[in-house]
């Protein structure tokens, strides 16, 4: 029975910004608009600010303000709007361009060159600190693809370095992944942005590990339904020794490339185009089976037809509970943790 109690509506103001051309709006249509990357290229160059409320996980809204990089967009939002643009920020995402001329490593830039990028991006951390100093700074070294392989990390490195320099009160925290909307980076960057801003994860995972421990499975991993973000995951001694650790954004990009060709082969707009996909093999078992209207999770078991079953068994048997672990008011968290769990026998 779904709990009387509702969690209040949190809302997050995340800025993203960065130059013209950086990325920006292209990136926010891949995770949040199941756009594909190919598709992209459509898009056209965003005047002023374009507001998107995207709800996320059931209680969390994000208010995506995705600010027009032009010069002239820039200078109005440090000056005239800077109160209006910086106040009540949960989050900023600024969004480099890796082969912007503007977005030079050295503070010592060569005359054909300039470090405008870092000086906009020092700028809107000075505003942040004065209307919003409890903002999370998240950097995006973007357009990564056109890097040479054998040169990526030490690009990385070296602009990652610059952006620390420029990044005041917030460098210790500031949280800065290269990406590519041709990848699974994308995915990873974005999935640890939204994760920071997810309120009683704690109890999400506890109650995951109860679902890891009834099914015996290596690896529980939770993902938010419409945009296949990873938000959290558990899992066995097994599981965690798994070598590929870009696994979930891996997952994260077939599935949502998956559920958009049901959407084109079906001609269906329903988020939930599948409740369960199963792989069996020899060495494992997979379920991705939709938990609650918000979530899917994806289980991870040893090989064989009873243990596959039992686990389907024990998904379909804690839908209540995480529903239920969602909608929880807060303050509640002893109510959740203390009721008991399903099982099945």
């Amino acid at each position: 029975m779904e709990s009387s109690k509702k969690i209040k509506q949190q809302k997050k103001k995340v800025l993203l910004m960065g130059k013209s051309g950086a990325g920006k709006s292209s990136m926010r249509s891949i995770i949040f608009s199941n756009h594909v990357a190919k598709d992209v290229r459509r898009l056209g160059a965003t005047i002023d600010v374009d507001k998107k409320r995207v709800k996320f996980l059931g209680n969390l809204l994000l208010d995506i303000w995705d600010c027009g990089g032009q010069d002239a967009f820039t200078e109005s939002y440090l000056t005239s709007q800077k109160s209006y643009v910086f106040g009540d920020v949960g989050v900023l995402i600024y969004v480099f361009d890796v082969e912007s001329s503007d977005f030079s490593a050295s503070e010592n830039a060569a005359p054909g060159n300039s470090n405008r990028d870092l000086q906009t991006f020092g700028s809107i951390i000075s505003a942040l600190s004065e209307y919003s100093p409890g903002a999370r700074i998240f950097a995006l070294v973007h357009k990564m693809d056109l890097v040479a392989a054998a040169y990526r990390t030490a690009v990385t490195e070296s602009k990652s370095d610059s952006i620390r320099v420029r990044s005041g009160r917030f460098a210790r925290g500031i949280g800065i992944y290269a990406t590519s909307i041709w990848d699974e980076s994308l995915y990873r960057a974005w999935g640890s942005i939204v994760n920071s801003l997810i309120p009683n994860l704690d109890i999400v995972e506890d109650g995951l590990r109860d679902l890891q421990a009834v099914t015996e499975a290596e690896e529980v991993v939770l993902f938010e339904q419409n945009t296949f973000l990873t938000v959290t995951r558990v899992g066995s001694l097994v599981g965690n020794e798994n070598p590929n650790t870009d696994r979930y954004e891996r997952l994260s990009n077939i599935i949502k490339t998956f559920k958009n060709s049901l959407s084109t082969y079906t001609e269906s707009n329903s988020s939930h185009q599948f409740d369960c996909f199963t792989i069996k093999t020899r060495i494992f078992n997979l379920i991705i089976h939709r938990l609650t209207y918000n979530t899917y999770v994806l289980v991870v078991l040893p090989p064989g037809e009873a243990e596959l079953q039992c686990a389907k068994l024990n998904i379909l048997m804690a839908k209540d509970e995480f529903a239920r672990i969602e909608s929880v008011a807060e303050g509640a968290d002893d109510e959740v943790k203390g009721k008991g769990k399903s099982r099945a026998y």
